[in-house]
């Protein structure tokens, strides 16, 4: 901040502020002698007690505070539109072994599903690439941050020199930040809401690969958003045609009735990252 002759301050954005900072009371709070009173939880400033914080009365603050934080610093990072990629945690880099494997069948099924993750790479790379033609500031990769298919794009934009988002979410297991996420972009959220929300608001395009029960989550509210108009349509492509028909008969739906027949066109089918590129280069080329 910028000093005044009469000891104002500016902000970082140039506006004249006299009023000091939060950040200098906190500081300034901390220093205080140590008393019964002040170490008392009472005397905690409040937007530092983080006690005070996770009570269940403030949950609609900590949502609104996951919903800011990530706004804000993608926005002073220029970051206009991102590439989503979806897909399984389980599913490892070619040649590693399939860690999650419970029994020789998954095994061999999650060790073949390496080519997705290839695949994944090779598209984020493409993505990157693109990306770096506009400074980074469109078409940037954003993965749940995991390992599996969330590595393989963060992998990727990193072989590019691209920066690349990683938002992920506190569970029991599999999702601590892979190390391909920029530090800068690496996210943690406590709602999933907020983190889906955070998903779509720049998405240009979608991408999802084989994956579990959280894929298929991310995947149908995605195209349920698409399919209500709630959301821009806008290239939303599966990998692994055999893998999606396998476990998904979407020509039943419209059959049946549950679905309009054109819905299904909605979603387009790949098996290359190059082809899905060509979705995305075909779908934009006359709109920009």
């Amino acid at each position: 901040m910028a000093k005044g002759r009469n000891g104002g301050s500016r902000r970082k954005d140039g506006v004249w502020d006299p009023l000091k900072s939060s950040s200098t009371d906190r500081q300034r709070a901390e220093a205080v002698p140590k008393t019964p009173q002040t170490m008392s939880p009472a005397y905690r400033l409040a937007y530092v007690d983080e006690d005070f914080l996770c009570r269940e009365e403030l949950r609609p603050i900590r949502l609104q505070l996951e919903l800011l934080k990530t706004e804000m610093m993608l926005t002073e990072r220029g970051i206009k539109s991102t590439v989503v990629m979806f897909g399984g945690a389980r599913i490892p880099a070619p040649g590693q072994s399939a860690w999650a494997a419970r029994n020789d069948i998954q095994r061999v099924n999650l060790e073949a599903a390496s080519v997705y993750y290839d695949e994944a790479r090779k598209f984020a790379r493409l993505c990157s690439k693109y990306s770096a033609t506009l400074n980074f500031h469109e078409y940037v990769i954003v993965t749940g941050g995991g390992p599996g298919v969330m590595e393989a794009g963060n992998r990727g934009a990193a072989d590019e020199g691209a920066p690349s988002i990683g938002l992920n979410i506190v569970l029991p297991h599999e999702q601590a930040p892979n190390v391909y996420v920029t530090p800068e972009l690496s996210f943690n959220f406590h709602y999933f809401a907020i983190r889906k929300m955070h998903f779509m608001v720049r998405a240009k395009a979608i991408a999802v690969f084989p994956g579990g029960f959280g894929t298929l989550d991310e995947f149908f509210e995605c195209l349920t958003l698409i399919q209500t108009g709630r959301m821009e349509r806008l290239p939303l492509i599966l990998f692994g045609e055999t893998f999606w028909r396998s476990i998904i008969n979407f020509d039943a739906l419209a059959e049946f009735g549950t679905i309009a027949p054109d819905d299904v066109k909605l979603i387009s089918f790949v098996d290359t990252a190059e082809a899905a590129w060509k979705i995305i280069q075909d779908f934009y080329e006359h709109r920009e």
